[in-house]
């Protein structure tokens, strides 16, 4: 199919359901393009022979009938596939139970023919690990494409698959979205499943859904995956009709915050503050209210801290887990260094700092939520810069002091969502004078992804990003 990444994933499931083009060709058409961007390093745990196999089968006649998709490699299982983690401690981690939400993906219609490269764990902003090597920009391959679903990101923007499942915990489906212009919603925490084998993910500030070229490939995908699976701790209310639905909806004349200061006070690039700027002119020009207006939680520090005991509480927790299924004590060389030094952090702490630590992240959430009681959306850039050079935020960078200050500028802005809970995108509609792009944040209410999905097909309608590509292997 030489015209296979001029569709979305459902024109490409369109084309399927009316016989025009079958599963096993949209198959080996996006198995021919992850040859050819092999320098990307995006699919890192092939799966052609499966997903041929799952391909010639009778496909689920699903929203997405026929469509190839990627699975982040890092925590999501298929039996009898490698979940890496992205890290030499679970090289060989085979589990034998599916996830529930590779299961609704399966049931959607999507033939996953791949896992995409995660850093150790999640762990950092960028995608690159000791385990897999660097994940590039398509965009210029000199640079991150972003992390954790850094593989996610690289793998649609160049053209493999039009969405990829992602995962979030600290910005890490909107960070690689701005990184490589695509479109990446974080639910409202508990949206999609996390089991059988979590209940949740870093106490809460993780969530799973997707990177997407489209928004209504992102809407229709929440349709499909969301709501609790058997034995979820909780779960995030359901919407009053499919979000698909929103996509083209009126979206009303909304009450927008406009913050150009990170939360964390890390510097913002100027390219990052004139993307968001200009974003919040755009609003205005389709008929929005945009002012300005500061958000930060009450105590910067003891959120700074918090979240960092939760992190490093949960990293501590996959080495020791992954060294007890290899039968020994963890070790040093087990892990990235920055890994270890992150999980040696929990340490020092008690249980009562754990609840601590809850309780401030709890805190920061009301604390965003009365904000959002004068606004419908808070806007801002996605990250404090631009995407930066492949190495600066490793977890294996010897400048320690670089690879923290970039980290923290680069969450500068998405953390926020995390710790609240509250469901957010980057949305593409900047590239600075190198030709990278820069991406736009819109934190919405709890529960409200349906606000944020009609504010992203009006952007989209008004300012057309689909057709805006890297060069590409034909």
């Amino acid at each position: 199919m030489n015209d296979y990444d001029s569709h979305d994933g459902l024109g490409l499931a369109a084309l399927v359901k009316k016989r025009a083009v079958s599963a096993s060709e949209l198959l080996e058409a996006a198995i021919a393009r992850c040859e050819k961007r092999s320098e990307l390093n995006a699919v890192v745990v092939p799966m052609f022979e499966q997903a041929r196999a799952a391909a010639k089968a009778e496909v689920p006649r699903g929203p997405f009938e026929g469509v190839p998709f990627l699975l982040k490699d890092l925590h999501l299982n298929l039996p009898g596939v490698r979940t890496t983690n992205g890290s030499n401690l679970y090289a060989e981690n085979v589990p034998m139970r599916e996830s529930e939400l590779v299961a609704r993906y399966r049931r959607a219609g999507l033939i996953t023919f791949g896992k995409s490269a995660s850093p150790e764990f999640g762990l950092t902003c960028t995608t690159e690990s000791r385990l897999f090597g660097q994940t590039k920009n398509p965009w210029n391959l000199e640079h991150t494409s972003g992390g954790s679903s850094g593989g996610a990101s690289a793998a649609v923007a160049g053209g493999l698959t039009p969405l990829a499942n992602a995962s979030d915990g600290g910005g890490s489906i909107r960070i690689p979205a701005s990184c490589c212009g695509l479109f990446g919603m974080k639910p409202t925490r508990g949206r999609t499943p996390l089991g059988p084998d979590s209940g949740e993910g870093w106490s809460g500030m993780s969530c799973v859904h997707a990177v997407t070229r489209s928004v209504r490939d992102s809407a229709a995908l929440l349709d499909a995956t969301a709501g609790p699976d058997l034995g979820a701790p909780y779960a995030a209310q359901p919407p009053l009709r499919p979000w698909l639905a929103e996509v083209g909806a009126p979206a009303g004349r909304l009450r927008i915050a406009l913050d150009t200061e990170t939360w964390n006070e890390a510097p913002t690039h100027p390219d990052c503050r004139a993307a968001a700027e200009d974003a919040a002119k755009l609003c205005e020009s389709l008929g929005h209210h945009v002012e300005r207006a500061r958000f930060a939680p009450s105590s910067i520090e003891e959120l700074r801290k918090s979240t960092l005991t939760v992190v490093s509480a949960n990293i501590r927790w996959a080495i020791e887990e992954g060294a007890r299924k290899l039968g020994r004590e963890p070790k040093q060389d087990d892990v990235e260094p920055g890994t270890w030094l992150t999980a040696s952090i929990s340490k020092n702490l008690d249980s009562v700092a754990y609840a601590a630590a809850i309780k401030v992240l709890h805190r920061t959430g009301r604390e965003l939520a009365q904000f959002l009681t004068s606004y419908d959306v808070l806007l801002s850039p996605t990250m404090g810069a631009p995407p930066t050079k492949l190495g600066v935020l490793s977890l294996s960078n010897p400048n320690f002091a670089e690879q923290t200050a970039g980290l923290m500028q680069a969450i500068g802005y998405t953390q926020l969502a995390n710790s609240a809970g509250t469901p957010a995108m980057s949305v593409p509609l900047s590239w600075n004078a190198a030709g990278l792009p820069i991406g736009v944040q819109f934190i919405g209410r709890h529960n409200d992804e349906a606000t944020l999905f009609r504010l992203a097909a009006q952007l989209e309608q008004a300012r057309p990003w689909f057709t805006r590509t890297p060069a590409r292997a034909s």
